[in-house]
Protein backbone atom coordinates (compact mmCIF):
# COMPACT_ATOMS: atom_id res chain seq x y z
CA UNK A 1 0.00 0.00 0.00
CA UNK A 2 1.34 3.49 -1.26
CA UNK A 3 2.06 6.01 1.78
CA UNK A 4 -0.10 9.07 2.36
CA UNK A 5 2.66 11.30 0.47
CA UNK A 6 2.83 9.12 -2.34
CA UNK A 7 3.61 11.98 -4.75
CA UNK A 8 4.76 14.53 -2.65
CA UNK A 9 8.65 15.20 -3.81
CA UNK A 10 11.50 16.92 -1.18
CA UNK A 11 14.39 18.59 -1.95
CA UNK A 12 16.75 17.87 1.00
CA UNK A 13 19.52 20.20 1.42
CA UNK A 14 20.86 19.65 4.57
CA UNK A 15 23.56 17.60 6.58
CA UNK A 16 23.69 15.86 10.02
CA UNK A 17 20.57 15.01 12.14
CA UNK A 18 17.82 17.14 12.60
CA UNK A 19 16.55 18.32 8.84
CA UNK A 20 17.76 15.06 7.87
CA UNK A 21 15.62 13.26 10.30
CA UNK A 22 12.70 15.19 9.27
CA UNK A 23 13.31 14.09 5.67
CA UNK A 24 13.60 10.70 6.53
CA UNK A 25 9.90 10.79 8.68
CA UNK A 26 8.64 12.56 5.16
CA UNK A 27 10.15 9.15 3.35
CA UNK A 28 8.82 6.83 5.79
CA UNK A 29 5.42 8.45 5.07
CA UNK A 30 5.89 8.13 1.42
CA UNK A 31 7.31 10.78 -0.05
CA UNK A 32 9.92 10.84 -2.79
CA UNK A 33 12.80 12.90 -0.60
CA UNK A 34 15.94 13.24 -2.92
CA UNK A 35 19.04 14.16 -0.33
CA UNK A 36 21.29 17.00 -1.89
CA UNK A 37 24.76 16.56 -0.88
CA UNK A 38 28.11 17.95 -1.55
CA UNK A 39 30.42 15.88 -4.02
CA UNK A 40 32.71 14.31 -0.73
CA UNK A 41 29.46 13.46 0.94
CA UNK A 42 28.42 14.95 4.20
CA UNK A 43 30.71 14.16 7.20
CA UNK A 44 28.25 12.04 8.98
CA UNK A 45 28.66 9.42 6.59
CA UNK A 46 32.23 8.68 7.84
CA UNK A 47 31.03 7.75 11.04
CA UNK A 48 31.39 4.46 11.49
CA UNK A 49 31.57 1.84 14.56
CA UNK A 50 35.18 1.96 14.45
CA UNK A 51 35.42 5.92 14.20
CA UNK A 52 32.87 5.97 16.52
CA UNK A 53 34.75 4.23 19.51
CA UNK A 54 33.06 0.62 18.71
CA UNK A 55 35.93 -1.90 18.65
CA UNK A 56 35.82 -5.05 16.85
CA UNK A 57 32.75 -4.21 14.55
CA UNK A 58 32.98 -4.89 11.07
CA UNK A 59 29.78 -3.06 10.48
CA UNK A 60 30.89 -0.53 7.04
CA UNK A 61 28.62 2.31 7.26
CA UNK A 62 27.28 4.97 9.69
CA UNK A 63 24.45 3.31 11.62
CA UNK A 64 23.27 6.68 12.36
CA UNK A 65 23.76 8.10 8.79
CA UNK A 66 21.52 4.92 8.11
CA UNK A 67 18.67 5.58 10.65
CA UNK A 68 18.39 9.31 9.36
CA UNK A 69 18.77 8.56 5.73
CA UNK A 70 16.70 5.76 5.00
CA UNK A 71 14.83 6.06 1.66
CA UNK A 72 15.86 8.38 0.41
CA UNK A 73 17.69 9.34 -2.91
CA UNK A 74 21.14 10.54 -3.09
CA UNK A 75 22.25 13.46 -5.68
CA UNK A 76 26.00 14.48 -5.26
CA UNK A 77 26.02 18.27 -6.73
CA UNK A 78 28.93 21.26 -6.26
CA UNK A 79 26.92 24.31 -5.78
CA UNK A 80 29.74 26.37 -6.43
CA UNK A 81 30.04 24.99 -10.22
CA UNK A 82 27.20 27.24 -12.30
CA UNK A 83 25.62 23.90 -14.34
CA UNK A 84 25.52 21.97 -10.99
CA UNK A 85 23.26 24.55 -9.22
CA UNK A 86 21.32 25.02 -12.53
CA UNK A 87 20.35 21.54 -12.24
CA UNK A 88 19.43 22.08 -8.51
CA UNK A 89 17.15 24.88 -9.30
CA UNK A 90 15.53 22.88 -12.13
CA UNK A 91 15.21 19.73 -9.54
CA UNK A 92 13.39 22.38 -7.25
CA UNK A 93 10.97 23.29 -9.53
CA UNK A 94 9.70 19.78 -9.45
CA UNK A 95 9.63 19.88 -5.64
CA UNK A 96 6.25 20.18 -3.72
CA UNK A 97 9.03 20.90 -0.52
CA UNK A 98 12.40 22.21 -0.02
CA UNK A 99 13.89 21.50 3.34
CA UNK A 100 17.35 22.76 4.62
CA UNK A 101 19.46 23.59 7.39
CA UNK A 102 22.07 26.46 5.27
CA UNK A 103 22.47 29.29 7.21
CA UNK A 104 20.37 32.32 5.58
CA UNK A 105 23.45 33.59 3.93
CA UNK A 106 24.63 30.35 1.86
CA UNK A 107 20.82 30.04 1.36
CA UNK A 108 20.81 33.51 -0.27
CA UNK A 109 24.28 33.44 -2.25
CA UNK A 110 23.31 30.26 -3.71
CA UNK A 111 19.13 31.78 -4.81
CA UNK A 112 17.92 28.80 -2.66
CA UNK A 113 16.51 31.10 0.10
CA UNK A 114 12.34 31.37 0.70
CA UNK A 115 11.69 34.57 -0.62
CA UNK A 116 13.47 33.90 -3.66
CA UNK A 117 12.09 30.32 -4.18
CA UNK A 118 8.57 31.19 -3.13
CA UNK A 119 8.47 34.60 -5.58
CA UNK A 120 8.68 32.22 -8.22
CA UNK A 121 6.74 29.20 -7.05
CA UNK A 122 3.97 30.43 -4.34
CA UNK A 123 3.01 27.00 -3.37
CA UNK A 124 6.03 25.67 -2.79
CA UNK A 125 6.41 24.86 1.24
CA UNK A 126 9.65 25.61 2.23
CA UNK A 127 10.82 24.01 5.91
CA UNK A 128 14.24 25.79 7.36
CA UNK A 129 15.72 24.07 10.37
CA UNK A 130 18.08 26.93 12.31
CA UNK A 131 20.14 26.58 15.43
CA UNK A 132 18.30 29.85 16.92
CA UNK A 133 15.46 30.78 14.57
CA UNK A 134 15.59 33.15 11.58
CA UNK A 135 15.44 36.59 13.58
CA UNK A 136 17.63 38.33 16.30
CA UNK A 137 21.08 38.71 16.39
CA UNK A 138 22.32 35.09 15.96
CA UNK A 139 19.90 33.70 13.28
CA UNK A 140 23.63 33.48 11.00
CA UNK A 141 24.99 31.75 13.70
CA UNK A 142 25.91 28.14 13.26
CA UNK A 143 25.42 25.40 16.15
CA UNK A 144 24.75 22.28 16.61
CA UNK A 145 22.29 20.81 19.33
CA UNK A 146 24.48 20.29 21.79
CA UNK A 147 24.79 24.03 21.62
CA UNK A 148 21.42 25.47 20.91
CA UNK A 149 19.39 22.82 22.38
CA UNK A 150 21.29 21.94 25.39
CA UNK A 151 23.80 24.61 26.78
CA UNK A 152 21.75 27.92 26.17
CA UNK A 153 18.55 26.58 27.36
CA UNK A 154 19.47 26.34 30.93
CA UNK A 155 19.13 22.32 29.85
CA UNK A 156 22.86 21.23 30.77
CA UNK A 157 23.23 22.72 34.34
CA UNK A 158 19.69 21.64 35.04
CA UNK A 159 20.47 17.76 34.44
CA UNK A 160 23.07 17.63 36.72
CA UNK A 161 23.15 16.72 40.67
CA UNK A 162 24.28 19.61 42.96
CA UNK A 163 28.02 20.29 42.76
CA UNK A 164 29.04 18.21 39.95
CA UNK A 165 30.22 19.47 36.52
CA UNK A 166 27.59 20.14 34.11
CA UNK A 167 26.03 17.22 32.31
CA UNK A 168 27.08 15.92 28.61
CA UNK A 169 24.48 15.04 25.86
CA UNK A 170 24.30 12.28 23.94
CA UNK A 171 24.46 13.40 20.30
CA UNK A 172 21.61 13.51 18.43
CA UNK A 173 18.88 13.91 21.15
CA UNK A 174 17.83 17.71 20.33
CA UNK A 175 18.16 16.78 16.57
CA UNK A 176 15.29 14.38 16.99
CA UNK A 177 13.00 16.32 18.88
CA UNK A 178 13.22 19.34 16.36
CA UNK A 179 12.89 16.51 13.32
CA UNK A 180 9.80 15.26 14.77
CA UNK A 181 8.74 19.19 15.36
CA UNK A 182 9.84 20.25 11.55
CA UNK A 183 8.01 16.98 10.44
CA UNK A 184 4.95 18.12 12.54
CA UNK A 185 4.96 21.96 10.85
CA UNK A 186 5.53 20.21 7.50
CA UNK A 187 2.60 17.80 7.54
CA UNK A 188 0.15 21.10 8.55
CA UNK A 189 1.68 23.52 5.83
CA UNK A 190 1.02 20.51 3.32
CA UNK A 191 -2.65 19.87 4.53
CA UNK A 192 -3.30 23.93 3.89
CA UNK A 193 -2.05 23.85 0.59
CA UNK A 194 -4.52 21.03 -0.39
CA UNK A 195 -7.37 23.44 1.42
CA UNK A 196 -5.72 26.53 -0.36
CA UNK A 197 -3.06 25.84 -2.62
CA UNK A 198 -0.94 27.90 -1.28
CA UNK A 199 2.58 27.32 0.13
CA UNK A 200 4.48 28.47 3.64
CA UNK A 201 7.70 28.63 5.19
CA UNK A 202 8.02 26.35 8.35
CA UNK A 203 10.73 26.97 10.69
CA UNK A 204 11.89 25.25 13.53
CA UNK A 205 15.00 25.97 15.54
CA UNK A 206 17.04 23.94 17.64
CA UNK A 207 16.58 26.44 20.77
CA UNK A 208 13.27 26.83 20.61
CA UNK A 209 12.60 22.78 20.57
CA UNK A 210 15.03 22.97 24.20
CA UNK A 211 12.56 25.39 25.46
CA UNK A 212 9.89 23.17 24.32
CA UNK A 213 11.13 19.52 25.67
CA UNK A 214 12.27 21.21 28.76
CA UNK A 215 8.70 23.41 29.06
CA UNK A 216 7.95 21.58 32.66
CA UNK A 217 10.91 24.00 33.93
CA UNK A 218 11.20 26.82 31.91
CA UNK A 219 7.28 27.72 31.81
CA UNK A 220 7.11 28.13 35.85
CA UNK A 221 10.76 30.21 35.55
CA UNK A 222 9.02 32.00 33.17
CA UNK A 223 6.29 33.38 35.49
CA UNK A 224 7.82 33.24 38.56
CA UNK A 225 11.20 34.58 37.60
CA UNK A 226 13.60 31.76 39.67
CA UNK A 227 15.94 28.86 38.76
CA UNK A 228 14.25 25.53 38.66
CA UNK A 229 15.30 23.28 41.51
CA UNK A 230 17.68 20.38 40.65
CA UNK A 231 16.42 17.35 41.63
CA UNK A 232 18.72 16.17 44.83
CA UNK A 233 18.24 11.93 44.93
CA UNK A 234 19.45 12.56 48.84
CA UNK A 235 16.60 15.20 49.56
CA UNK A 236 13.95 14.60 47.10
CA UNK A 237 10.41 16.51 47.05
CA UNK A 238 8.78 13.08 46.63
CA UNK A 239 11.09 9.96 47.53
CA UNK A 240 8.82 8.09 45.69
CA UNK A 241 10.03 9.59 42.65
CA UNK A 242 13.58 8.84 42.99
CA UNK A 243 16.32 6.68 41.88
CA UNK A 244 17.68 4.10 44.01
CA UNK A 245 20.93 1.46 44.14
CA UNK A 246 20.37 -2.34 44.33
CA UNK A 247 22.85 -4.71 45.91
CA UNK A 248 25.01 -5.40 42.51
CA UNK A 249 25.34 -1.79 41.87
CA UNK A 250 22.49 -0.77 39.52
CA UNK A 251 19.92 1.33 39.95
CA UNK A 252 16.12 1.18 39.51
CA UNK A 253 13.25 4.29 39.16
CA UNK A 254 10.40 4.66 41.26
CA UNK A 255 8.23 6.88 38.61
CA UNK A 256 4.99 7.51 41.55
CA UNK A 257 4.25 11.04 41.31
CA UNK A 258 1.14 10.62 43.14
CA UNK A 259 2.33 8.91 46.21
CA UNK A 260 -0.17 8.89 48.05
CA UNK A 261 -1.84 6.48 45.92
CA UNK A 262 0.96 3.99 45.69
CA UNK A 263 2.60 4.19 49.30
CA UNK A 264 0.50 1.45 51.18
CA UNK A 265 1.75 -0.44 48.03
CA UNK A 266 5.11 0.46 47.92
CA UNK A 267 5.00 -0.45 51.67
CA UNK A 268 3.84 -3.57 51.09
CA UNK A 269 6.41 -4.90 48.35
CA UNK A 270 9.37 -3.88 50.43
CA UNK A 271 8.23 -6.09 53.36
CA UNK A 272 7.96 -2.94 55.57
CA UNK A 273 3.85 -2.38 56.52
CA UNK A 274 5.20 -1.10 59.62
CA UNK A 275 6.05 2.36 57.39
CA UNK A 276 2.07 2.50 56.02
CA UNK A 277 0.97 4.58 59.19
CA UNK A 278 4.42 5.62 60.61
CA UNK A 279 3.61 9.15 61.41
CA UNK A 280 7.33 10.59 59.80
CA UNK A 281 5.84 8.99 56.62
CA UNK A 282 2.42 8.52 56.28
CA UNK A 283 1.60 11.77 53.63
CA UNK A 284 2.98 13.44 51.18
CA UNK A 285 3.98 16.07 53.23
CA UNK A 286 5.42 14.23 56.32
CA UNK A 287 7.36 12.32 53.93
CA UNK A 288 8.94 15.72 52.31
CA UNK A 289 10.02 16.54 55.60
CA UNK A 290 11.39 13.44 56.24
CA UNK A 291 12.84 12.88 52.99
CA UNK A 292 16.46 12.47 54.10
CA UNK A 293 15.70 9.98 56.95
CA UNK A 294 13.17 7.61 54.59
CA UNK A 295 15.70 7.86 51.50
CA UNK A 296 18.25 6.46 53.48
CA UNK A 297 15.51 3.80 54.27
CA UNK A 298 14.39 3.03 50.88
CA UNK A 299 18.18 3.18 49.82
CA UNK A 300 18.88 0.23 52.51
CA UNK A 301 15.44 -1.88 51.23
CA UNK A 302 16.56 -1.67 47.89
CA UNK A 303 19.83 -2.50 48.87
CA UNK A 304 18.83 -5.98 49.80
CA UNK A 305 18.41 -7.28 46.19
CA UNK A 306 20.16 -7.36 42.95
CA UNK A 307 18.28 -5.93 39.93
CA UNK A 308 17.35 -8.82 38.13
CA UNK A 309 15.45 -9.81 41.74
CA UNK A 310 13.19 -6.10 42.06
CA UNK A 311 12.42 -6.50 38.30
CA UNK A 312 10.67 -10.14 39.07
CA UNK A 313 9.21 -9.37 42.49
CA UNK A 314 8.20 -5.90 41.68
CA UNK A 315 6.30 -7.24 38.59
CA UNK A 316 3.53 -8.58 41.05
CA UNK A 317 2.89 -4.82 42.87
CA UNK A 318 0.30 -2.09 41.30
CA UNK A 319 3.72 0.20 41.19
CA UNK A 320 4.95 2.55 38.44
CA UNK A 321 8.89 2.03 38.35
CA UNK A 322 11.53 0.67 35.73
CA UNK A 323 14.88 -0.87 35.77
CA UNK A 324 17.75 1.41 35.08
CA UNK A 325 19.34 0.14 31.68
CA UNK A 326 22.16 0.27 29.78
CA UNK A 327 21.44 0.76 25.89
CA UNK A 328 22.88 -2.50 25.37
CA UNK A 329 20.21 -4.17 27.68
CA UNK A 330 17.66 -1.46 26.26
CA UNK A 331 17.70 -3.14 22.66
CA UNK A 332 16.96 -6.39 23.80
CA UNK A 333 14.42 -5.32 26.24
CA UNK A 334 11.09 -7.91 25.43
CA UNK A 335 8.70 -4.94 25.37
CA UNK A 336 10.76 -3.07 22.88
CA UNK A 337 11.32 -6.11 20.34
CA UNK A 338 7.55 -7.52 20.62
CA UNK A 339 6.42 -3.33 19.79
CA UNK A 340 7.97 -3.14 16.69
CA UNK A 341 10.49 -0.63 17.18
CA UNK A 342 13.45 -2.10 15.62
CA UNK A 343 13.80 -2.59 12.10
CA UNK A 344 15.60 -5.35 9.38
CA UNK A 345 17.42 -3.22 7.12
CA UNK A 346 18.79 -4.66 3.79
CA UNK A 347 21.87 -2.64 2.67
CA UNK A 348 23.20 -3.86 -0.73
CA UNK A 349 26.88 -4.01 0.95
CA UNK A 350 26.61 -4.05 4.33
CA UNK A 351 24.13 -7.17 4.55
CA UNK A 352 21.18 -6.84 6.88
CA UNK A 353 21.41 -5.16 10.16
CA UNK A 354 18.80 -3.52 12.53
CA UNK A 355 17.97 0.07 13.08
CA UNK A 356 15.80 2.44 14.80
CA UNK A 357 12.39 1.90 13.48
CA UNK A 358 10.23 4.92 12.99
CA UNK A 359 8.67 6.53 15.78
CA UNK A 360 5.12 6.48 14.29
CA UNK A 361 2.31 4.11 13.87
CA UNK A 362 -0.57 4.40 11.27
CA UNK A 363 -2.70 1.90 11.12
CA UNK A 364 -3.29 1.96 6.77
CA UNK A 365 -0.21 2.01 6.02
CA UNK A 366 2.92 0.30 7.01
CA UNK A 367 5.60 2.04 7.80
CA UNK A 368 8.70 -0.55 8.21
CA UNK A 369 11.83 1.75 8.24
CA UNK A 370 13.99 -1.06 6.34
CA UNK A 371 15.07 0.73 3.50
CA UNK A 372 18.98 1.47 3.49
CA UNK A 373 20.47 4.99 3.08
CA UNK A 374 21.60 5.59 -0.55
CA UNK A 375 25.20 5.54 -1.81
CA UNK A 376 26.35 8.77 -2.45
CA UNK A 377 25.77 10.50 -6.03
CA UNK A 378 23.89 6.75 -6.42
CA UNK A 379 21.10 8.61 -8.18
CA UNK A 380 22.64 11.60 -9.85
CA UNK A 381 22.16 10.50 -13.70
CA UNK A 382 18.48 8.85 -12.27
CA UNK A 383 17.49 12.17 -11.40
CA UNK A 384 19.00 14.42 -13.64
CA UNK A 385 17.68 12.42 -16.67
CA UNK A 386 13.85 13.36 -14.87
CA UNK A 387 14.73 16.70 -15.05
CA UNK A 388 15.03 16.11 -19.09
CA UNK A 389 18.38 16.55 -19.03
CA UNK A 390 20.57 14.80 -21.99
CA UNK A 391 24.26 13.20 -21.83
CA UNK A 392 26.32 16.22 -22.64
CA UNK A 393 24.45 18.03 -19.98
CA UNK A 394 24.70 15.81 -17.46
CA UNK A 395 28.30 15.31 -17.47
CA UNK A 396 28.60 18.97 -17.50
CA UNK A 397 26.62 19.24 -14.20
CA UNK A 398 28.74 16.31 -12.70
CA UNK A 399 32.08 17.33 -14.17
CA UNK A 400 34.02 19.75 -11.68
Amino acid sequence: MSGPLEGIRVVEIASFVAAPAAGTLLADLGADVIKVEVPEGELMRGSTPHHSGYTGSPFPESAHFQMDNRGKRSLALDLVHPPALEALRRLIGTADIVLTNLLPARQRRFGVDAATLRAQRPELIYASLSGYGSQGPDCERPAFDYAAYWARTGFMDLLRDEGSDPSWQRGGIGDHAAGLALTTGILAALRTRDATGAGQVVEVSLMHTGFYVLGNDVAPALVTGQQPRRHDRKRPRNPLWNQYPTSDERWLFLVMIDSERYWPALCEALDRRDLVDDTRFNGARPRFRNAVELVEILDAAFRARTLAEWEKHLGSFPLIWAPVRTVAEAIQDPQARAAGMFSQVDHPTAGRFESVAPPVRLSAHPMPGNRPAPALGANNEEILKELGLGADEISAVLTR
